[in-house]
């Protein structure tokens, strides 16, 4: 069974001001094939914050979803967080701090629900702290306004990763210095708009909900770090 992984810089939008699902997060609800999905938010990197998850399933209206949400603040929303994270069918992940968000998943034991259900089939993804998680790491403010390698991610890819690569313009320099300075493995980043998705563990095919948007490919070499732009599929 393939593992699915869709992670990057993309997510939710607005139309005439009301939060939808996004064109990426509707392409990772295709790849569950099923009919009427159920769809788990997880917004433990904001805290639980209600907004959040009322954000959420106001986006899920006209969309053939089956929506839900776990909430870890201030206890779990569920009796059994394992059983319910493995009845869905994607798990979609929100921004925030990726540091807390790591620290509370793990006191939660979800470093490994979340790995059982990545290798049972279920479909992760995220956006920013929801991206980089999946990683070994990446760039974070999480620690304050100047931005911090965060190296202790899932790693379920064995990537580093850059988001909003193209919007915060200290992002793009210190991903590629730590990656000179093997303080993070080679890695991928991403524009705002677009997300990586990964087969297994390998980057399978890069997709954007915004044209002119590109995801970026970075490796150490003997000379230096080297930077490829990887073209997008836009999608409808």
């Amino acid at each position: 069974m393939s593992k699915h992984i869709l992670a990057g810089s993309a997510g939710f939008m607005a139309n005439q001001g009301i939060p939808t699902l996004g064109p990426v997060i509707q392409y990772g609800l295709e790849l569950t094939k099923q009919a009427i999905p159920r769809l788990c938010y997880l917004g433990t990197a904001c805290g639980d914050v209600p907004a959040g998850a009322a954000n959420f399933y106001t986006a899920c209206q006209n969309h053939q979803v089956i929506p839900g949400h776990l909430a870890l603040f201030p206890m779990p929303n569920t009796h059994n967080v394992k059983d319910f994270l493995l009845a869905q069918h994607m798990i979609w992940v929100g921004g925030g701090s990726v540091a807390n968000l790591l620290a509370v998943w793990r006191t939660h034991g979800l470093d490994e629900i979340l790995r059982e259900a990545w290798e049972k089939g279920i479909v992760l993804g995220g956006i920013s702290a929801g991206s980089i998680c999946w990683h070994t790491g990446g760039t974070t403010d999480s620690f304050g306004v100047e931005l911090r390698a965060v190296t202790n991610g899932l790693g379920f890819v064995p990537y580093s990763n850059g988001v909003h690569y193209d919007s915060e313009e200290r992002r793009r320099p210190l991903f590629q210095k730590l990656i000179n300075d093997g303080i993070l493995p080679e890695g991928y980043a991403t524009d705002d708009g677009v997300a990586l998705h990964y087969v297994d563990r390998n980057l399978h095919k890069v997709v954007s909900d915004t044209p002119g948007k590109y995801a970026y490919q970075v490796v150490k070499t003997e000379s230096g770090v080297q930077e490829s732009r990887i073209e997008a599929e836009l999608l409808q």
